[in-house]
């Protein structure tokens, strides 16, 4: 090349800035159309399933929003949707409108599991939730919400929380495909609302382990030394005849144990807590008067691996808890479900779950003779089919799985089984002194995180008390309202803010 054809310096860096930014536009186009994006995905949950805490600071924090039964399916739906390339947040609870914003800038989707959300006691919270899901501009995906009345499907009782659920399933499905329910009654009840974009995909629980689903007998018969796992609600117990039903079967099993879920349950175990109207049902093996209680024939889990790995030792398990059976079938353990309302009965029925209406059991009924009436051959022969629909409705909605677009779970379950979670809680009988001495350490804890937080209250007040003073001797050349709020607004916020206990969940559910 001659100098008089080569080009000028000027030419040179403007031909290398075009084929660089030629190369930029490139390779940016083929990673929006070729390398999944990246997505953090918030997900309504009391707690990561990779938090370990303490079973004090557990019951403190309410890890399990009133009900163990949460944290099986939130941990179900937290590890289907860890994918590569996908980062999925616990909310630990948290529905907090003024956090919409931040949501939307943080966050590609919200995942909200739900379990018997469209009842009377549960409307503050549906409220709550309609008012964030109102401000967010993100994807929002409900994955098996379900309504709770009688056995007979008699949607009256449900009628005064109706413009309620109403404006929360409208809310979720402005930004979804569909709504994702837990059976064919509640499908029912929201299509008679005039709402169509409604499956039935179940509870994501039952497909923690993909579309495999191995459990089987492993025994012939329940013997007098066969290992039973029992559970059931206090409302089941007081009014529905578990009380006769446990004792019974403690009578004739001695291997017999009953896992309790509420958290008034797990505060009797561990702190003998009987602060709590719960304490009022002594007929429940959790309350320490109990002959269960003082055998140490009782516990209760504030992680589902610990739970789940328990109930692999055990032949059966029954009563009238939906996910107390489901932490069993996850185990491989058989399980019959003694339904006592439409949130059990639909889930039961849908995934083919061995089960009976607890109104219609005999008066004497035995775990062996359920054990051997109960067939898995439905619930686990059409499972892979259910899992293909609830994988279909995630693709649907945006969301990739582990199962379809990950390594299904490998990674989620080697850390989880790399970290230390406590055992189940156990009954405290005042025996043991090695727990006396923890439960004593964590209180003297909390005794001097208390003092320091209520030395900081008293100096921020202090300091408000001081701005009022300020105030008072301010001339009045300012506007009323600038020197209020130059002298007094911030220490009193402070104030106020720091004494104000967090802001957490939305009440109880029953799985």
């Amino acid at each position: 090349m001659t100098a008089r054809s080569r080009p000028a310096s000027g030419e040179k860096v403007a031909s290398d800035a075009y084929r660089n930014q030629t190369l930029r536009k490139f390779i940016v186009n083929y990673v929006l159309h070729n390398v999944p994006r990246a997505q953090r995905i918030l997900l309504r949950s009391g707690k990561s399933p990779f938090d370990v805490l303490s079973v004090e600071e557990a019951l403190h924090r309410d890890v399990i929003a009133t009900n163990s039964g949460n944290l099986i399916f939130s941990d179900a739906a937290h590890k289907i949707l860890e994918t590569p390339g996908t980062e999925v947040v616990s909310n630990e609870m948290r529905t907090e409108v003024a956090a919409a914003e931040r949501i939307n800038e943080e966050y590609d989707a919200f995942v909200v599991p739900l379990a018997n959300a469209f009842r009377p006691s549960f409307e503050p919270g549906l409220k709550r939730l309609t008012r964030l899901i109102g401000r967010l501009r993100i994807p929002v995906v409900v994955l098996g919400v379900g309504a709770q009345t009688g056995l007979s499907y008699n949607p009256a009782r449900l009628k005064p929380i109706e413009p309620s659920v109403r404006a929360f399933v409208s809310a979720v499905l402005d930004r979804s495909a569909s709504i994702g329910v837990r059976g064919e009654f509640t499908e029912k009840y929201l299509n008679d609302m005039g709402f169509r974009d409604v499956e039935v995909i179940g509870c994501p629980s039952l497909f923690m382990y993909g579309k495999e689903l191995a459990v089987q007998k492993r025994t012939q018969e329940l013997t007098g030394g066969s290992r039973i796992a029992v559970n059931g609600s206090h409302s089941a117990v007081r009014r529905l005849g578990m009380d006769r039903i446990i004792s019974r079967a403690h009578a004739r099993y001695p291997n017999l144990r009953f896992i309790g879920q509420n958290l008034s349950d797990a505060r009797q175990l561990h702190w003998r807590d009987l602060s709590d109207p719960n304490a009022a049902v002594t007929a429940m093996p959790t309350h320490p008067d109990h002959p269960m209680y003082r055998e140490d024939k009782v516990r209760v889990y504030v992680d589902p691996v610990t739970w789940i790995d328990d109930l692999r030792d055990f032949d059966f398990s029954f009563g009238s808890r939906i996910h107390g059976n489901i932490a069993a079938l996850l185990a491989g353990t058989p399980a019959t479900v003694l339904c006592a309302d439409s949130r059990t009965l639909e889930l039961c029925r849908y995934f083919e779950i061995p089960h009976r209406r607890i109104d219609k059991l005999p008066e004497d009924v035995d775990p062996a003779r359920l054990y051997e009436e109960a067939d898995l051959s439905a619930l686990t022969g059409n499972h892979p089919e259910r899992f293909e629909r609830f994988t279909g409705f995630l693709d649907r909605n945006g969301l990739r799985n582990t199962f379809s677009h990950g390594d299904g779970g490998a990674a989620f379950e080697e850390r989880l089984r790399s970290l230390d979670f406590p055992a189940g809680v156990r009954p405290w009988t005042g025996t043991d002194l090695a727990s006396l001495a923890s439960r004593m350490g964590w209180l003297n804890q909390r005794v001097g995180e208390l003092t320091a937080e209520n030395t900081r209250l008293k100096r921020d007040l202090d300091r408000a008390k001081a701005g009022v003073r300020r105030f008072a001797a301010t001339p009045a050349t300012a506007s009323v309202y600038r020197r209020a709020r130059r002298v007094v607004g911030a220490p009193l916020r402070r104030a106020l803010q720091k004494g104000r206990p967090g802001f957490r969940g939305d009440g109880p559910a029953g799985p």
